[in-house]
């Protein structure tokens, strides 16, 4: 059984488990998303590696109060970074992998730009180094003015079906009804505080060229919300770069292509590690 635990900082408690031996692998969930959003990946996973699979703050079982999404370091990824390393340290990890989704992967990014050397590699599975375009921000308010007037669980049940593929849309209609039942209770404070997040976010590919250790991109041929072209736009970015590309897959790639995806973090893992 995985190991509940929980991180005190801030006045706040922050959700994580721990599961499995051996080297670390920290998996990062992203928006609109807690823990559980890997459970493919920990199932299999598990069996070869310890795995820190952290609720941010505002998701899951980490449920932030209205004063600590107020609070700036609640709307900041590098606060969302600083809580991971705070995991880390609580847990006496010193060096691990960390794959982060979507969301996930900006908090990555940010985590390798202030703690390079916690990190033997990194995986940035459906996200980008880029900041958000003009048009993407402008996007992201109009989906703060929806979640404000309309409310979370309206919000998810509307954008769910673009996070995957046209072809798993029309085969797969159960993966879009089982990411919206499962995250329908969402704190609409919480999404807005991520939109902001994200919108105020750096542009991170210099952090991309001078990171020193291997780097692993997981793309998705048919995303929507990071599309294939700026994918492969920054792949050539790191000095030691791993690029794979799922076909028939959207944004979600743990849930479309979960056994590719499993193979494709315990090769990366052992390779980086070995």
């Amino acid at each position: 059984m995985a190991e509940e635990n929980w991180l005190i900082t801030d006045n706040s408690k922050i959700f994580y488990r721990k599961k499995g031996k051996g080297p670390t692998v920290a998996l990062i969930h992203g928006f609109a998303e807690d823990g559980t959003i890997w459970d493919k990946q920990v199932a299999f996973l598990q069996n070869h590696f310890q795995l820190i699979i952290p609720d941010l703050p505002g998701s899951g079982r980490s449920a932030a109060t209205g004063q600590q999404i107020s609070n700036i370091f609640y709307r900041s990824i590098d606060g969302y970074a600083t809580i991971i390393k705070q995991v880390l340290d609580k847990e006496q990890i010193s060096y691990c992998v960390m794959a982060g989704h979507s969301m996930g992967g900006y908090i990555t990014l940010a985590f390798a730009e202030k703690y390079a050397a916690t990190l033997a590699a990194f995986v940035l599975f459906h996200s980008t180094a880029y900041a958000d375009s003009d048009e993407k921000k402008a996007a992201r308010k109009k989906s703060i003015q929806f979640i404000k007037k309309n409310g979370a669980a309206e919000f998810i049940k509307l954008s769910s079906p673009n996070l995957f593929s046209a072809y798993n849309q029309r085969h797969h209609p159960d993966l879009v009804r089982n990411l919206v039942s499962r995250y329908d209770n969402f704190s609409a404070g919480s999404l807005v505080s991520y939109y902001e997040a994200m919108i105020h976010r750096p542009d991170r590919t210099d952090l991309l060229k001078n990171f020193q250790r291997p780097v692993q991109f997981i793309i998705g041929e048919g995303d929507n919300a990071v599309p294939l072209e700026q994918s492969l736009k920054q792949c050539h970015l790191p000095k030691i770069t791993y690029i794979h590309i799922l076909e028939n897959t959207g944004h979600m790639g743990m849930w479309e292509a979960s056994d590719a995806v499993n193979k494709l973090l315990l090769g990366f893992v052992n390779q980086v590690l070995a």
